[in-house]
């Protein structure tokens, strides 16, 4: 398979999943727009990521089940629509509602990462999967710089209008130059489901993975909801767009996603999650000590997302190595618990930031990346040889 069409899933899976995060820059305007405090506008950020995480649960595991491109195009077209509820928002609680359903329908990217892996096959599935992955992650950061800036000169509001055509256009390009997904499935909706409850309970290296996952990526949202707000209370009064400004210091640390792929085709994924996980705390003491500058913030993303993103990778080959036939429903699992850490982290950070400040946040950070650190040296070594056991048997 040419490699144009994983740069091509990469770019569609950047654009679909930056509408989870449009909302995080944009938290202190919400809060002022709808005369709300920084709480109660904070609840826009958890909504976004339950809906995703409740639109994987749903609609991702019929990845196995449905033609994967027909799919993608009916998923982007809700998105749209949704998106567009959130642009005509009225009131907060609209917003919110309008958000939820924004992630429900943005769960394209997790259909894409199997979908690549499959096609890919073992030999460069590490390689294919850090390709898609690098499209993703960068949205997630870039889409914060994006929406910080348009907001900044045509309000908040023009972010989601713009962000609904993308949605279109991405559904036209991927029905065209996508391969067919041929489905692997033949049950019922309801024994797919089941079956995923089969699956988590049969493997354990997919247990482990995801609650290493949901704990990091619950620091990374309590950092990311609670950093508007941070960058406010500064002497500057540093608005959303510098605070969107600090998605594209990100992409340095998303960089690591393509090397790291490649890395897993010819190493042990398990020692680059462990070394990722160690990088991913110190990011968070960096934070503590140094956050209080613009100069000790930026440092501080950098690594973080050199952590997050690599171990992030790393997680995902080592899922999609175990049983390709139920690869959506194993990336469902995966990333539902994932993104429910996420939705966790940001109730977390956005509580602590209302009453520590931002001391309450890199505290919050580092006690959950260390107990991630601590899922890797305790159990995983058990998860990971039980996996050896069943490939080889």
């Amino acid at each position: 398979m040419k490699r144009s069409i994983y740069w091509l899933m990469a770019a569609a899976a950047g654009i679909v999943v930056a509408n989870n995060y449009y909302n995080q820059p944009l938290l202190a305007e919400f809060a002022l727009a709808f005369h709300a405090s920084e709480r109660q506008a904070g609840a826009v950020s958890v909504a976004a990521q339950t809906g995703y995480a409740l639109g994987l649960l749903l609609f991702v595991p019929l990845g196995d089940k449905l033609e994967r491109r027909s799919m993608l195009r009916t998923l982007l077209c809700i998105a749209s629509l949704a998106l567009v509820a959130v642009a005509l928002s009225p009131t907060l609680n609209w917003l919110v509602a309008a958000s939820f359903v924004t992630g429900l329908a943005s769960v394209a990217p997790q259909l894409l990462t199997p979908f690549a892996a499959q096609l890919a096959g073992p030999q460069q599935r590490g390689e294919a999967v850090g390709i898609v992955m690098f499209g993703l992650l960068c949205g997630i950061l870039v889409s914060r710089s994006i929406s910080g800036t348009i907001a900044a000169h045509f309000g908040w509001r023009a972010v989601y209008w713009l962000a609904a055509a993308a949605m279109l256009v991405t559904a036209v390009v991927l029905s065209r130059m996508l391969p067919r997904g041929q489905p692997s499935y033949t049950g019922t909706y309801r024994d797919l489901m089941g079956s995923l409850w089969t699956l988590l309970r049969e493997e354990p290296l997919v247990r482990q993975t995801s609650a290493i996952a949901a704990l990091q990526f619950a620091a990374f949202s309590a950092f990311w909801a609670t950093l508007a707000f941070h960058l406010h209370s500064m002497d500057a009064r540093y608005g959303s767009e510098v605070a969107g400004l600090f998605g594209l210091v990100g992409v340095a640390g998303a960089l690591a996603s393509t090397s790291a792929g490649k890395l897993i085709d010819t190493r042990n994924p398990r020692l680059v999650v462990l070394a990722s996980g160690a990088v991913f705390v110190a990011a968070f003491a960096i934070l503590a000590l140094t956050g209080s500058t613009i100069a000790g913030l930026v440092a501080g993303v950098i690594v973080l997302d050199l952590g997050l993103q690599s171990g992030h990778v790393a997680n995902m080959a080592r899922n999609m190595s175990i049983r390709s036939e139920a690869s959506s429903r194993i990336n469902t699992l995966y990333m539902a618990i994932r993104f429910a850490g996420g939705a966790l982290g940001s109730s977390l950070g956005v509580w602590a930031w209302s009453v520590w400040q931002w001391p309450g946040v890199c505290a919050v950070g580092l006690l959950l990346g260390c107990g991630s650190l601590m899922l890797q040296t305790g159990r995983q070594s058990a998860g990971e040889t039980a996996h050896r056991q069943r490939s080889s048997s």
